[in-house]
């Protein structure tokens, strides 16, 4: 059986290479999908991504399929709810940072048409491929993740920091750092 070569950090187990090799660093150009990496890295914030994988399901559940415009309408009681569901990462400032973000995201659809216009915009449309050989060489911030950042704090977005939207860009595909011989570059 031939193995594949991957990026070292996914080989926990296959949660992580189903996860590197199905999505991680692919383009995502939809609202939908662009909203719901948001709200898991949010929810990552301050842990690590593997744990906040293994509960995705349960976000998705616990949060309306990541329906945007029910998430933007929570009420305090809905919020209070989802700080007692243990399958999600209960942090209330999280859960309410959610409803602020989702409450954004459609402010920026509508200034821009859709949301995926606005953040694909800080990098001209198009992935960057940054090519590491190592996973050393890959970066937690960029100066474009400064600036989404900038921006979309100034814009009402909560734990929006450099360090979260440069995970943002990666698994949305904004930037490629798959290590130059993982296979998914093949």
């Amino acid at each position: 059986m031939e193995t594949k070569q991957r990026c070292a950090w996914c080989e926990k187990d296959d949660l992580y290479r189903n996860y590197h090799d199905n999505e991680w660093g692919k383009p995502v150009y939809d609202d939908e999908t662009i909203f719901e990496f948001l709200i898991l890295e949010t929810f990552q914030a301050g842990l690590s991504w593997y744990t906040v994988l293994a509960k995705r399901e349960n976000f998705r559940k616990a949060f309306d399929n990541f329906n945007l415009k029910k998430i933007a309408n929570y009420s305090e009681d809905k919020m209070a709810e989802l700080a007692e569901d243990s399958g999600i990462i209960r942090n209330k400032l999280k859960i309410k940072a959610t409803v602020t973000n989702a409450q954004a995201f459609i402010k920026v659809q509508e200034e821009f048409g859709s949301f995926s216009k606005y953040i694909w915009g800080f990098v001209d449309g198009k992935p960057i491929d940054n090519q590491p050989k190592t996973l050393g060489e890959v970066k937690a911030t960029t100066p474009i993740s400064d600036a989404l950042s900038k921006d979309l704090k100034k814009r009402g977005f909560k734990f929006a920091g450099s360090t979260v939207m440069y995970a943002h860009m990666q698994a949305t595909g904004m930037v490629n750092d798959h290590v130059v011989d993982c296979h998914t570059r093949k």
